[in-house]
């Protein structure tokens, strides 16, 4: 079934039920989705703590995507934490701080945004 396929019957569902929560969703996050979401992030971004690039995390990509999901799966995924860097605001002398997942993190974020 397709990212696409599976988006349309959470949506379905949620319409012929709009008075129940829908819950356990995990289950829809597989190697599509999350290959999928990490296609939908922009390849220019800086990287995390882990200075691992877009393209360098595609370079392994399905074996990225394996370990992901069964970290994922399994609850022993823990995010790691955000590289900060400060950026200039605009029209203003001041900076604001910034925080940068690594490559991996934000996969997991979009796959469950997509949800």
């Amino acid at each position: 079934m397709s990212v696409y396929t599976k988006r349309q019957r959470i949506a379905k569902i949620a319409k012929q039920h709009p008075e129940e929560p829908i819950t356990l969703l995990h289950h829809y996050i597989d190697e599509e989705w999350l290959t999928a979401s990490f296609y939908f992030l922009p390849k220019d971004k800086a990287p995390g703590i882990d200075q691992q690039t877009w393209q360098q995390y595609e370079e392994n990509l399905e074996e990225n995507i394996k370990s992901l999901l069964i970290r994922a799966n399994s609850g022993s995924y823990k995010a790691p934490p955000v590289r900060r860097t400060k950026i200039p605001k605009p029209g203003s002398k001041e900076k604001r701080k910034l925080g940068i997942p690594t490559t991996e993190d934000k996969v997991l974020q979009k796959a469950v945004l997509m949800l």
